[in-house]
């Protein structure tokens, strides 16, 4: 599936982010929808299929990787990529949930606009 029949799903609680990262995807043909909680992103996978998922890791009503256990019982092939200020890649609960195959990348903030493009490139090639 390329990027032009992709639908992503944004999660992330702070306007600006889902805002730059619909930018950014945008530009690469992505239809984007945005969520700012937890409880908003399990009501748009209930009524869509999505080709692809960003989640902040930081929500007000539910934390990141919970989130990502309860979209992957939705939908158990979506990639799921964390996007987050508050861990770093080699942190052990990052490192966890990728080697368990509950996400598919992780990226951290501030982020460059290449960096993420490329990561939802290869987690649309790899579905």
């Amino acid at each position: 599936m390329g990027t032009r029949e992709a639908t992503c799903l944004i999660v992330d609680d702070e306007p600006d982010t889902c805002w730059a990262l619909e930018h950014i995807l945008g530009r690469c043909a992505m239809r984007c929808e945005r969520a700012l909680t937890a409880a908003a992103a399990l009501d748009q996978m209930r009524g869509r299929s999505f080709s692809l998922a960003f989640l902040d890791i930081k929500l007000p009503d539910l934390d990141g990787l919970e989130l990502a256990r309860q979209i992957r019982a939705l939908d158990p092939a979506l990639p799921i990529i964390v996007v987050s200020g508050y861990f770093y890649k080699d942190d052990a609960a990052i490192q966890h949930a990728q080697a368990e195959g509950l996400i598919r990348d992780f990226i951290g903030k501030p982020f460059l606009h290449g960096e993420l493009r490329r990561a939802a490139e290869r987690a649309l090639a790899a579905r």
